[in-house]
């Protein structure tokens, strides 16, 4: 299946509302032009666009599955005293969890712990299944910015990490997804309130995001639109009502969101 990032390379996608509709376009030139279809099937132009101010900007996609991965950064595992897996350890966050650019994260009632992962998301371009490791660049559309939201206490009480992982707004994700960009050549930062507190070479992973991709393929049939986070590097902190949280990969964007009390 082509998705037409051969006629159109360094692309930034974004999904928006506009007048109550929801569209897919390419930002150029400070303007984003509307696709015919979605970005899984062509890059077609329709020949309208808008300006960013005239829109709302939605997470670049809405994924049937958030597929997540614990203990990807040796020095991650390292800051909780964890050995090094052999395997992907991988869990999953549900799509109501979604929170978009500019979004409010929400701190909820029943944790006193909520903390910050910066993390490098791999979008799915494809229906895939069986993936070979060579194969899986092909499968992915591109790469946005992804805060893996944790309430860190209720993730030691409960002992697993649905709960802690799962409220409203805790997986923000965007603004765009950049199409073209070596993922192990970026740099993963977190800057609370303008401090920086988290940064690593993607290169730093355990486990690339080829073999994440081609590892989960073997567990569960990937969609278009889907979503692989690929793990966070140490540095991970508390957050509290009134912070202001960026994700930052260079290339690829910055996310920017607010936390706020519930």
């Amino acid at each position: 299946m082509r998705t037409g990032k051969e006629e159109h390379p360094n692309m930034k996608i974004a999904r928006y509302s506009y007048k109550g509709h929801i569209r897919f376009g390419i930002l150029e030139d400070g303007l984003l032009h509307e696709l015919e279809r979605t970005p899984f099937t062509e890059m077609k132009k329709t020949g309208s666009t808008y300006r960013l101010e005239d829109v709302e900007l939605l997470t670049p996609v809405f994924p049937q599955k958030i597929i997540a991965v614990g203990l990807n950064y040796r020095d991650h595992a390292e800051e909780f005293g964890l050995s090094i897996p052999g395997e992907p350890v991988l869990f999953m966050k549900p799509p109501s969890s979604l929170l978009p650019h500019g979004g409010e994260i929400v701190y909820p009632s029943m944790s006193k712990r909520v903390d910050y992962e910066a993390e490098l998301v791999l979008v799915v371009g494809r229906e895939c299944r069986e993936v070979r490791v060579e194969e899986a660049p092909s499968c992915i559309l591109g790469y946005t910015c992804g805060n893996d939201v944790t309430a860190r206490d209720l993730q030691a009480r409960d002992g697993q990490w649905t709960r802690a992982k799962s409220f409203d707004t805790f997986c923000p994700l965007g603004p765009f997804i950049e199409t073209e960009v070596d993922p192990l050549g970026l740099t993963v930062e977190l800057r609370l309130n303008g401090e920086l507190r988290q940064s690593s070479p993607a290169s730093n992973m355990i486990f690339s995001p080829a073999e994440l991709l081609s590892f989960t393929s073997r567990v569960m049939t990937l969609y278009p639109g889907d979503v692989i986070m690929t793990g966070t590097p140490s540095g991970v902190g508390e957050m509290r009502p009134g912070d202001v949280v960026e994700v930052v990969i260079e290339g690829v964007g910055t996310l920017r969101n607010t936390v706020v009390a519930p």
